[in-house]
């Protein structure tokens, strides 16, 4: 059975704040085994999460093991001060700061460094982020610490010319990424990143009444395009939904997910980055 390699165990699928409020005095290890049990009924065995602020997917890798579930975390994520990134994780003003939060990961128990470097997609029209992304040469330092250090990163991307930057600069692999481009693409290939697409979060939009469905149709389709370029340039795909996303819920979103990369890929291929995923994504394992 494939795995989820893209989750956030914090979340919901249904109302972000919610959900996040139910921990705002203290993990509540009931909402943990709940998501984990579903995952255990499904047969999913392996999860990697996106992290969290409030200590949620630090104790999930604890309880990880009563299910079966060999479960990879950053712990939390990583973002430039003033800049998208606080719902999941620390600000940093500077190196020295950042340098210090990835220690502080490491120290932690965590897997692998998340960093953030751009914004999310403006779902109210197309082509559009909430903001732009990080510097390309504060990215490069960002990923080069976290590599010396012995730790993978993970980056939240959109953006073309932000995902060529964080490619060329080693990145272990981007999540989202959205309005990429065949410069951007072949970067990608060239340096091996692995691209986890994360169709779910803009493809479920459709019907829910909250968005335009002609503009998220058209985010969807130009998503899917780039994705079977990426394919047909010998890219890694990976299989992860971002489940806890709005209409993106704890296994669910995984189905929805294997529907729309299934368009592209056959499910070796998904199995095979999954392997990959597995073994760079743990403290250590960078090379």
């Amino acid at each position: 059975m494939l795995g989820e390699c893209h989750a956030h165990v914090i979340m919901d699928g249904k109302n972000y704040k919610e959900a996040v409020s139910l921990h705002k005095n203290g993990v509540v290890d009931k909402v943990i085994h709940d998501c984990f049990s579903k995952y255990r009924e499904a047969g999913i065995t392996f999860i990697r999460d996106g992290g969290d602020s409030y200590g949620v997917s630090k104790r999930a890798k604890e309880i990880a093991p009563e299910y079966g579930i060999t479960y990879l975390t950053p712990i939390f994520a990583i973002h430039q001060k003033g800049h998208y990134g606080g719902i999941v994780g620390c600000a940093f003003e500077n190196l020295e700061e950042y340098h210090r939060l990835v220690k502080e990961v490491k120290a932690s128990g965590g897997d692998f460094i998340k960093i953030m470097v751009s914004g999310l997609i403006d779902f109210s029209q197309y082509g559009v982020l909430t903001e732009e992304g990080v510097e390309p040469e504060l990215i490069g330092k960002m990923i080069s610490i976290a590599h010396e250090e012995g730790m993978a990163v993970m980056a939240h991307c959109n953006g073309a010319r932000t995902m060529e930057a964080a490619a060329k600069a080693g990145v272990d692999s981007i999540e989202h990424g959205a309005y990429s481009d065949e410069q951007a693409l072949l970067a990608m290939v060239e340096n091996g990143v692995i691209w986890t697409p994360t169709v779910s979060p803009v493809g479920n939009l459709k019907g829910g009444g909250r968005f335009d469905d002609a503009v998220t149709e058209k985010i969807t389709e130009h998503h899917m395009e780039m994705i079977r370029r990426f394919a047909e340039l010998g890219g890694n795909i990976a299989l992860g939904s971002d489940a806890g996303a709005w209409r993106v819920p704890h296994v669910e979103g995984l189905w929805t997910e294997i529907e729309y990369l299934k368009k592209i890929v056959d499910e070796s291929h998904l199995e095979n980055t999954e392997k990959l995923i597995r073994e760079k994504f743990c403290a250590g394992n960078v090379k």
